[in-house]
């Protein structure tokens, strides 16, 4: 009985004792979440002040009240059922074909040990390094000539064409981890190539999907240049060529801006919540490889 209580209470002892640097550390990564996290509590705290408020007040002063005026504003101004529409059907056809697409290249460059499999991972590699802002003239051109601008699967085409490089990047290093035992033995019981990837590779490889699913949602929610470049139509803009109407070099409306801005965060800031555990794992997988 003694020996199982020293047993316990030894587990109860912390493995590492709490030093100074951990303290200090503690107190810097504080300070720093505070200074993050200060430009969202100004927006936020924005968007329910009015505007006497905005232009008298001190940027880090409470409203009176919550006024819920601005982002009943946000919706008439911005007509947010059209333009939250046109950012959700773009980000996620977009975002559901880059991963389809990132794994199953992966996968075969991943396996294939042939040289044109090993040259088509330098591709994507040399696409990584190339900005695609230095790549809007040809882009535009290719889109003008195809009639593909002003057109919802064009815009989706666009963003897949840019975010296609890194996505197979990404999965091709995480498919290191994907046992080759698993899908011999799926060939033997006699599964096809598609059965297999579909039914013993793709289940594995949920949290660089996640990854990749997150990173490519931030970059296309949020993407200002590519939609502007590529939609004029107003029926077709998107929440971010909405919101930025709202600042003129004539008049600002900044109280309904920033409403619009929290407005837009929040899919975002779901899917992350959603995601965030096999969002980690995949971040961290093969650190501690050895």
């Amino acid at each position: 009985m003694k020996i199982g209580k020293r047993k316990k209470e030894k587990d109860l002892v912390p493995s590492q004792p709490y030093t100074r640097t951990t303290l200090i550390t503690q107190i810097v990564m504080t300070v720093f979440a505070i200074l993050f996290l200060a430009p969202l509590f100004i927006i936020i705290n924005y968007s329910f002040k009015t505007k006497k408020e905005l232009y008298l007040g001190s940027p880090l002063s409470l409203p009176q009240s919550l006024n819920l005026e601005n982002y009943e504003k946000a919706f008439d101004k911005l007509d947010l059922a059209t333009t939250f529409f046109n950012t959700f059907f773009y980000t996620a056809v977009s975002v559901l074909i880059l991963a389809l697409l990132c794994g199953m290249t992966a996968w075969a460059i991943a396996r294939c040990k042939r040289k044109f499999f090993k040259f088509a991972y330098v591709y994507f590699i040399v696409g990584i390094l190339i900005p695609y802002q230095a790549l809007f003239l040809p882009i535009y051109t290719i889109g003008y000539k195809l009639n593909l601008t002003n057109t919802r699967y064009g815009i989706i085409f666009m963003y897949v064409a840019t975010g296609i490089s890194f996505g197979v990047f990404m999965m091709t290093s995480f498919m290191s981890t994907v046992p080759v035992e698993l899908e011999e033995a799926a060939r033997i019981d006699g599964c096809s190539v598609f059965k297999t990837y579909f039914t013993v590779v793709m289940p594995l490889l949920k949290p660089a999907m996640a990854t990749l699913i997150i990173m490519e949602a931030f970059q296309i929610w949020n993407d200002y240049l590519l939609a502007s470049l590529y939609v004029s139509k107003k029926q077709l803009k998107t929440l971010t060529v909405a919101i930025q109407s709202l600042f003129s070099a004539q008049s600002s409306d900044y109280t309904t801006a920033m409403a619009a801005i929290v407005i837009s965060v929040l899919p975002i800031a779901i899917l992350f919540m959603c995601l965030q555990k096999y969002f980690i794992k995949g971040m961290t997988v093969g650190a501690v490889k050895g």
